[in-house]
């Protein structure tokens, strides 16, 4: 784990720490029964051919500073809706992307597409809130989680119902990955000790993934150049969210990323 990953998960413990002593964890899953049904983010971004958008929402980055502060949840998420995104993901993080859990209701409410929680997630508590609000899908990264911890929360997601999107920069970390069983891998292209991205990252593990998995590339993509490389090497998804939200107009910026015509 990188220094600024070990900060985070550190960060992350204590709110979550807090957070469980407001609402302890028996108190949530009491609610879980009354939370939405879930969608189907799996079948949303792994119907292929084309490559599938899954489009971001978040108002700042640790690496990009303020990106769109001031963004209505709903307004960005109708406009990806217009511009053929099939599926979302929302930061939660507050600390170092200004989201919440609130963001994420709120994308729910505003489109039908299906709604991934985006955060550092390092408890089963985290699991149980994306639950209870809304979330389709939660990300779970490989560098913040050793095996057990990754094993189970793995399996906790599956249980409640929704899709594990497993996550994964350094190229060691596949065989975990494919060891949980995972169909569903995102690969990382920024390098976290440098903040720098670069698209062949992918491309170099995509031969790696074996066929029936569905692979997501992540970070660093901004041209309909780099989505044509993507398509080409046989990446079946990307999640994209910086590249389009410093447009004027994201969904118009989703549908140029998409070759769609206006």
């Amino acid at each position: 784990m990188t220094d600024i990953l070990a900060e985070i998960v550190a960060r992350k413990r204590r709110e979550v720490a807090v957070t469980r002593a407001s609402v302890p964890l028996a108190v949530l899953e009491a609610v879980v029964a009354s939370a939405p049904p879930v969608r189907d983010f799996f079948a949303a971004v792994s119907t292929a051919p084309p490559l599938r958008l899954i489009a971001e929402f978040k108002r700042r980055s640790p690496s990009a500073g303020e990106i769109r502060p001031a963004a209505t949840v709903a307004e960005v998420a109708a406009a990806y809706a217009g511009g053929g995104a099939t599926a979302l993901s929302v930061l939660t993080d507050h600390a170092g992307f200004g989201g919440s859990l609130a963001d994420l209701e709120a994308a729910r409410r505003a489109v039908d597409l299906p709604v991934l929680r985006k955060e550092f997630v390092v408890d089963f508590y985290q699991v149980v809130e994306a639950r209870v609000h809304g979330a389709d899908a939660v990300l779970l990264i490989a560098e913040c989680l050793d095996d057990c911890h990754l094993r189970s929360l793995f399996r906790a997601v599956l249980d409640l119902g929704m899709t594990p999107l497993v996550e994964l920069h350094n190229a060691e970390n596949l065989s975990r990955v494919l060891d949980l069983g995972a169909t569903l891998i995102g690969v990382n292209n920024r390098n976290l000790k440098t903040m720098t991205t670069d698209l062949d990252h992918v491309l170099a593990l995509r031969e790696r993934v074996p066929a029936g998995v569905v692979l997501v590339a992540e970070s660093g993509i901004k041209t309909r150049a780099d989505v044509e490389r993507l398509e080409a090497a046989g990446i079946d998804a990307m999640l994209v969210g910086e590249s389009l939200l410093v447009q004027r107009d994201p969904g118009a910026a989703a549908a140029a990323l998409l070759g769609r015509t206006p």
